[in-house]
């Protein structure tokens, strides 16, 4: 089954929809009703084309070296636009969305390698295809499976996602964790889906910056929201809830959204998980992909929990691989440990 995940959370857009202005409300609904023909399957793209590509492309470079196509969409719905911006061989598009989504992948081909010495998405050299200028004022990013796909936004919610390489770095992380933990996309599971997502969204974005763990804002999408949104990223790992005018984003158990909406509030309750490693890395010091990421990561590729955990299980899953990884009864289990216990998940 396709899989598809956005940056922008329905709820969100509900909210604009219901108390935003006559604009505001037409934009957010024109957003939705997208977002919901997407999942529905009534805008999809060629899977033989794009496995047959795919494999093509995926032979002609060595590990280490990423193989990036940013294509235009040209405002049309389409998931698989042809027309191509910038290839590894081209020189820099006429186009700022283009380069931005060129650099953010590649930014984020550049952690996953130099890190965990991942090559690429699925491990394997996976060609990383981005479009940019999907829709007409389109508030929203997501990753199909096979492409990242970006709206340039309509100026008012918001402002664009290329220039955010936490958000692209998030999406491409949906990939890594489909080819290892394969987490359902429902309810918890779902919510530490979303909540990976953000914790390497991040880790993308401070190791470009070279920032400690101490220095980095822990934000997510920092810079795209347009002014009607009165704040300042679309969540907050450090505090979360205060994003943005509206946010009921919880960070520990006591504020659980039990939901229908959302795939069960994904997007809502991934705050517990994000805190805690915010928790985590901040108790650990230095930067945050050298401990508290490598853990989050070994649990991922040793696929320490299955397609169904919960919070507790990979709460448990981290604390096991901390011991491991660094000694039982070390800092780094005693603090991934108190982290899950500050936000109230053991």
């Amino acid at each position: 089954m396709r899989s598809y995940h956005f940056i922008v959370p329905p709820q969100l857009l509900e909210q604009r929809a219901l108390r935003g202005s006559a604009e505001e409300r037409e934009i957010a609904l024109a957003t939705l009703s997208i977002d919901h023909s997407i999942r529905a399957g009534r805008i999809q793209n060629t899977l033989l084309a794009g496995s047959a590509q795919r494999l093509q492309l995926a032979v002609r470079r060595g590990a280490g070296r990423p193989d990036r196509t940013v294509f235009d969409a040209k405002h049309r719905l389409d998931t698989h636009a042809t027309s191509v911006l910038r290839t590894e061989e081209g020189q820099p598009a006429g186009d700022a969305a283009a380069n931005q989504a060129f650099d953010g992948l590649g930014a984020t081909y550049g952690f996953y390698w130099d890190v965990f010495r991942r090559d690429s998405i699925d491990n394997a050299a996976l060609p990383l295809l981005g479009e940019v200028h999907f829709g007409e004022r389109y508030d929203n990013a997501f990753w199909d499976g096979e492409r990242m796909m970006f709206g340039d936004g309509d100026g008012q919610l918001f402002t664009g996602f290329t220039s955010a390489i936490d958000v692209i770095g998030h999406e491409l992380t949906h990939g890594v964790t489909e080819a290892t933990l394969g987490l359902r996309y429902l309810g918890q599971p779902g919510a530490l889906n979303e909540s990976i997502s953000d914790v390497f969204g991040s880790m993308v974005k401070q190791y470009q910056l070279g920032q400690t763990a101490d220095q980095a804002d822990w934000l997510i999408g920092a810079g795209i929201l347009g002014p009607v949104m009165q704040g300042q990223a679309l969540r907050s790992m450090k505090a979360p809830g205060t994003a943005y005018e509206g946010d009921n984003q919880p960070g520990s158990m006591s504020g659980y959204v039990s939901t229908a909406s959302d795939n069960g509030g994904v997007h809502l309750n991934s705050g517990i998980p994000n805190h805690a490693f915010y928790l985590a890395a901040v108790a650990l010091g230095g930067r945050a992909w050298e401990k508290a990421g490598r853990i989050w990561y070994e649990v991922m590729v040793r696929r320490a929990v299955g397609p169904q955990a919960g919070f507790v299980q990979f709460a448990q899953a981290t604390t096991t691989m901390a011991a491991s990884l660094f000694g039982l009864g070390s800092a780094e289990a005693n603090a991934v440990q108190e982290a899950w216990r500050e936000t109230q998940v053991l």
